[in-house]
Parts: C-alpha cells; sequence; structure tokens
C-alpha cells in the first residue's frame, strides 16, 4: 500500500467521522430530528451531482504518457466545468426545491425545514463539486497530506460551526446548513489556491481550452459513480419504505444507524479504492503491466484481510457502536443491534465489488466500472429487499444487503477474468 492510497484512506476516514460527530449530536443531544431528517433527503439530492472520479483516472492516465502540458489542460478545463455546472445546479436548485424535496420523501411536518436547508446548502455545489474533484486529484498530484490536511480543517469548520450555529445561536436547520456550505468552501478554496499558483506538484491550473472529447470520456468514465449516487438514493428509500411496512419508525431509526456506522467501514474501502486509481490510470498509461499485476495481486491480499478483519470487528462491536446513537431506547437498540450483526457479513464482499468497480474506472472502461456498480448497488439491492422480506420479514431487509453484495462479487469476478487478455494484469 503507497503512501498516496493510505493517505486517501485516511481522508475518507476522516470525513466520514465528521459526519458521524454531527450524527451523534442529533441523536444524542437531540438538536432536532428535523435536521438529521433534512439532511438525509437532501443529502440524496446532492449525490446527484458528485463527480471527479472518472476526469481524475483521464488525467492519471495521460501523465502517465508522459503528455504533462495535456494533464493540466485537461485538469484546468474540469475544474472550470465543475464551477459552471455546479452553479447551474444551485440556480436550478433554488428554484425547485420544493418539489425535489416532495419527491425524495420529504412529508408535510418537515417540509418547509427541509427546502429552508436545502436552499441555503445547495448555493455551495459549487465548492462542494471543487472539494470532491480535488480530493481525487490531491492523490494524482502526489499531494495526499494536503487532502487530509483539507479534510481535517474543512471538517473541523464544519463541527464548530454546527455547536456555535445550533446550540449556542439557535439557527436551527438553517444554521447546520450553513455550517456545512461554509465547510465546503473552505475544502474547495483551499485546494484551489494551491492549483492556482506555482507548485511542486504534477498538477496546476494552465491555459485550456473546450475540451468537448477530453468532457465525453469523463463523463462516460465516471458513469458508475454518478449510478451508484443515484441508485442509493433510490435503494435507500425502497429501504424506508420496507422498514415502515415492517418495523415503524423504530426500523427507519435503525436502519439510518446501520448507515452511519457502515460509512466508516466503507471508507476504508473507498478510500483505499480511490487512493489506488491514479496508480492504476498512471501505469497503464505508461504501459507498465508488470505493475498493474503486482497492485492488483497486492489489492486482493489486502482487502480480503481487510473484509475479514472488518467482519469480526463489526460482530464485536455491534452493541457499543449501536449504543452510542440509541442508548435512550431499549426497543430501538435490540433492533439495531440484531440489524447490524447480520449486516456485517455484507463486510466479506463489499470491498471486492467497491474496488473492481474503481479498478475498471482506473483503467478507463467506464461501462464495465458502470455495471458492477448499477448491478451492485440497484438491481440486486432492489431485487433482494423486494423479496426476502416476504419469506424472512425483518431480518430479510438486513440480507438483502448480504445477498446483493455477495452476488456483485460473482459479476466482477467475471469481468476481471473476461477483461485480462485487454489489459493483461494477472
Amino acid at each position: 500500500m503507497n503512501k498516496q492510497t493510505l493517505k486517501k484512506m485516511e481522508n475518507i476516514i476522516a470525513a466520514v467521522l465528521c459526519v458521524l460527530v454531527f450524527a451523534v449530536c442529533v441523536y444524542q443531544l437531540r438538536y432536532g430530528i428535523d435536521v438529521q431528517d433534512t439532511s438525509s433527503y437532501l443529502t440524496k439530492f446532492r449525490y446527484f451531482f458528485e463527480k471527479g472520479t472518472g476526469g481524475n483516472a483521464l488525467v492519471a492516465k495521460t501523465l502517465g504518457e508522459g503528455k504533462r502540458e495535456l494533464a493540466n489542460q485537461i485538469f484546468t478545463f474540469l475544474v472550470i466545468v465543475a464551477v459552471v455546472s455546479g452553479t447551474c445546479v444551485a440556480i436550478l436548485g433554488i428554484l425547485f426545491m420544493k418539489p425535489a424535496a416532495v419527491l425524495l420523501g420529504a412529508d408535510e411536518a418537515m417540509l418547509h425545514d427541509c427546502v429552508r436547508y436545502g436552499r441555503i446548502l445547495i448555493l455551495a455545489t459549487p465548492a462542494f463539486m471543487l472539494q470532491v474533484m480535488f480530493q481525487s486529484f490531491l492523490i494524482t498530484a502526489e499531494k495526499p497530506g494536503m487532502g487530509f490536511f483539507v479534510t481535517v480543517i474543512a471538517g473541523v469548520t464544519n463541527m464548530l460551526l454546527d455547536a456555535l450555529l445550533i446550540a449556542v445561536f439557535p439557527l436551527g436547520v438553517a444554521g447546520a446548513a450553513l455550517a456545512t456550505g461554509i465547510s465546503q468552501y473552505v475544502g474547495a478554496l483551499v485546494p484551489l489556491i494551491y492549483f492556482a499558483r506555482k507548485n511542486d506538484s504534477l498538477l496546476c491550473l494552465a491555459k485550456t481550452r473546450f475540451m468537448g472529447r477530453e468532457l465525453w470520456k469523463t463523463c462516460s468514465n465516471g458513469i458508475s459513480e454518478f449510478l451508484s449516487n443515484i441508485s442509493m438514493s433510490l435503494v435507500g428509500l425502497l429501504f424506508n419504505v420496507q422498514l415502515m411496512a415492517y418495523a415503524g419508525e423504530n426500523g427507519v431509526a435503525a436502519y439510518g444507524i446501520i448507515m452511519y456506522v457502515d460509512f466508516i467501514f466503507l471508507a476504508t474501502f473507498i478510500g483505499y479504492s480511490i487512493g489506488s486509481s491514479p496508480v492504476v490510470s498512471f501505469h497503464y498509461g505508461a504501459r507498465n503491466t508488470d505493475e498493474l499485476k503486482n497492485l492488483l495481486r497486492k489489492s486482493v491480499i489486502i482487502i480480503g484481510i481487510a473484509s475479514v478483519s472488518m467482519f469480526a470487528i463489526a460482530e464485536l462491536a455491534a452493541r457499543p457502536l449501536s449504543l452510542i446513537f440509541a442508548s435512550y431506547d431499549k426497543d430501538l437498540l435490540a433492533m439495531t443491534i440484531n440489524g447490524f450483526r447480520i449486516y456485517a457479513v455484507s463486510f466479506f464482499f463489499v470491498g471486492f465489488a467497491i474496488f473492481g468497480s474503481g479498478f475498471f474506472t482506473a483503467l478507463n472502461n467506464g461501462i464495465v466500472s458502470a455495471i458492477i456498480s448499477f448491478l451492485r448497488t440497484l438491481v440486486f439491492e432492489v431485487a433482494a429487499v423486494l423479496t426476502l422480506p416476504v419469506i424472512f420479514g425483518l431480518n430479510g431487509i438486513w440480507f438483502a444487503i448480504v445477498l446483493a453484495r455477495g452476488l456483485s462479487i460473482v459479476v466482477t469476478l467475471f469481468f476481471i477474468v473476461k477483461k485480462q487478455p485487454e489489459y493483461q494484469y494477472y
């Protein structure tokens, strides 16, 4: 595991921990369930526009081919596209926030706060896009330490402003939205200023032009991440519907708690996938097949060890982790512990599926990456969550994730074998 990959894992975990701190405040300090509900619905809306992985793979591949000037032109063009598209999304979001919130499940009780929260937070969309992009590009630029620094200062800014604007100044959901938005601008502006000046990294902002072909490659290669985020939103809504039917409000609350804890575990796999992707892209561009073989072999070993370790940790820590969120309700606590122990079996599989999708994105094969991601996050999960509860009741909902992630391993292995002659990675 190289330094860049390790740092990216640290970045993702740090970001997730910042979210977790806010979640604990919501559940235990009870700043108001409206903040948590509003945040969950609008996060789904924001997920639709997350990008950066496809462009990062293209830039890293171009660097591997020895075309540094062209790589900087592509990088700069993609930054401009992010700002322009983010601004357009912000304008549309302000205009259509109310119908979007209703579509994503906000009921009458929370609709006003949801729209208020969303219209404030959506103003930070350009910064949000840049922050996500720069986290990937800082790895490619061989500056993973700066990425970690930016993640920490943005996260600390968010937590401090949450405390100030929610607890000290009772601004409620507006305060939560302002805190998040300001922290995203911090996370975007620091690396933007760095890349705009002369620096000692592999990337910097440079004179560029309209690059339609490169934009198409970026979008087509990053389609798996786009589909994954949309799928997460739709599947999350479906899970909530099923949980309300089989377990009521406690079921939805238990699912939310499990998702927060799940984010921590998935952060390791996602961080490894994103951190290793620029290395894969670089060596693919340089036609270093020996290095590709080495990367794939080591990655399988590392993910295998991590998967077994995470399953063991999750089973042992199911109760103490659940207590952090649900100590105030015995029934909710029992349901959460039971659900999490079933859900934890999926950690055997999910790391390989995440890496497989990211690996093909790094090889600039967005179609295969999209198929793996789409089947894992939508098709398999939807089929499982609609059928298994009929047989197993509430436990069937938790088993749905296990089955979906297990099936995704089969698909990933199929494409690894099928594409070997083309990429020669083992």
